[in-house]
């Protein structure tokens, strides 16, 4: 198959046969993006439903795709096949509200500890501004980082639909500059920040998010269990969505 040649020939004609092949040359990166976000997620969540809903995604970046912008298609195609599968996972809520209710109280404590001390808090001051011991603290990490996505991808409170803090590669048909520039900020404020955190903790978030790795292969690559490279994800996650909250309030 000459894929160029076939891209040509969707850009000019939009043929639905065209698309259709395309469509099924790039299918199996929606096995690996599904396949590779399975692995974080409960045994309820099923890995069909991750690849039907990762196919929406694929559609949409075949058709949002721009040559010209100079970006590999299977880049952009995998972020717009991870927003779609995190869109889907929203709309079931699988969540339960107790886990929640944790997310929330430890968002609130990095938030507090952000704010007094003007800087990335270790773990001891944020265990102990939630009252509780270093262990449980750990326990938490592990708990929410296991059963929730905490990601960049989700969407800070308040934004104004604003957009998810790893759209990295924005969607094509936004038009507003206005909103191309928030887009822009929130994406440079996260890079900011990224930058900022502690060594270990940036290693993870670049080989999470960057690289693409799993939990479990993270921590053969820096020699720690896979539980203490969930915990430093979650709390990485929870230290950048509290100075992006702040940043809103502010």
């Amino acid at each position: 198959m000459d894929l160029q040649k076939l891209w040509e020939d969707y850009r000019n004609t939009q043929d639905a046969q065209t698309r259709e092949r395309l469509l099924l040359h790039y299918l199996p990166l929606v096995k690996i993006v599904a396949g590779r976000m399975k692995q974080t997620l409960p045994q309820a969540v099923q890995l069909a439903d991750l690849e039907g809903t990762g196919a929406r995604g694929l559609i949409q970046a075949i058709d949002g795709y721009d040559h010209n912008r100079g970006i590999k298609f299977e880049s952009y195609a995998s972020l717009r096949i991870r927003g779609a599968i995190l869109d889907g996972l929203r709309e079931y809520d699988w969540l339960p509200r107790s886990i929640r209710s944790k997310s929330k109280s430890l968002e609130r404590a990095f938030e507090t500890c952000e704010c007094r001390q003007s800087g990335i808090p270790d773990d001891a001051d944020v265990a102990e501004e939630m009252g509780i011991s270093i262990d449980d603290y750990y326990q938490l990490l592990e708990e929410v980082g296991s059963l929730k996505i905490v990601s960049l991808d989700s969407e800070p409170e308040g934004a104004d639909g604003a957009g998810s803090y790893h759209e990295i590669i924005p969607d094509y048909d936004v038009s507003d500059p206005l909103e191309n520039l928030q887009h822009e900020e929130e994406k440079q404020l996260a890079v900011k920040w990224l930058e900022e955190l502690p060594e270990r903790m940036r290693q993870v978030m670049v080989l999470y998010y960057y690289e693409e790795l799993t939990l479990k292969e993270i921590g053969e690559v820096l020699n720690l269990s896979e539980s203490r490279i969930c915990q430093i994800h979650t709390s990485a996650i929870h230290s950048i969505r509290a100075r992006l909250q702040l940043e809103h309030v502010a």
